[in-house]
């Protein structure tokens, strides 16, 4: 699966966003030979499982300009690097717990040439820093993940959507979001996205 799926669904991104697309799944595939952070199997699926994937958070929210946003749990880049090629003008916070990842983010986003993806080796009860959004890929279940990130999102607004948790999870979410049934909102991928493999894939937005 190449790059082309990308501009199916994002077909404004400019030459410069295209450029930074199609040098990922080179640069992936030779770290992911030295660090693992793919799983061997999946990495021909790179674009769809990982890249379309993290760009599911741009059919929720569409970030303006100046937004900042915290990756959770990002392993090696994901949702953060494929939002900050999407989203040149906010700022992104990358953590991990795990220092290997992290150097696989940041050599990612150096080498596509990425000013907005800051990499950091943090766990998420170490960052202090505020923000917009907090986004993150099925990192914990959302009750654990919310009571660690709480502290990080800024009071003030800046998007139409308010500030919040945005993760991208599969499967049955009914027990974990129990405690926030009232104000969560929640999408299938497959709403946008028609390959077989987004079907169970949702979206979760909580605003906190």
């Amino acid at each position: 699966m190449n790059e082309e799926i990308i501009y199916k669904y994002f077909p404004q991104l400019t030459e410069e966003q295209q450029r930074q697309v199609a040098m990922l799944d080179e640069l992936y595939r030779d770290w992911n030979a030295k660090i693992n952070v793919i799983s061997r199997k999946d990495i021909d699926n790179l674009y769809e499982h990982h890249v379309l994937h993290s760009m599911a958070i741009a059919k929720m929210v569409n970030f303006r300009a100046g937004s900042s946003i915290l990756d959770f749990g990002t392993g090696g880049g994901f949702p953060g690097i494929p939002l900050a090629i999407l989203f040149p003008e906010c700022q992104f916070k990358l953590i991990d717990g795990t220092g290997k990842k992290i150097r696989v983010a940041q050599e990612v986003a150096d080498a596509i040439g990425l000013k907005n993806c800051q990499p950091c080796h943090l766990r998420g009860e170490e960052e202090k820093g505020k923000y917009d959004f907090v986004v993150s890929r099925a990192v914990m279940p959302l009750p654990d993940l919310v009571k660690i990130v709480k502290k990080n999102i800024k009071k003030e607004q800046r998007n139409a959507l308010p500030n919040g948790v945005i993760c991208l999870k599969g499967g049955d979410l009914q027990e974990e979001m129990r405690p926030f049934r009232h104000i969560v909102e929640t999408a299938a991928l497959s709403l946008w996205f028609n390959e077989e493999w987004f079907k169970e894939k949702n979206v979760i937005y909580l605003p906190v």
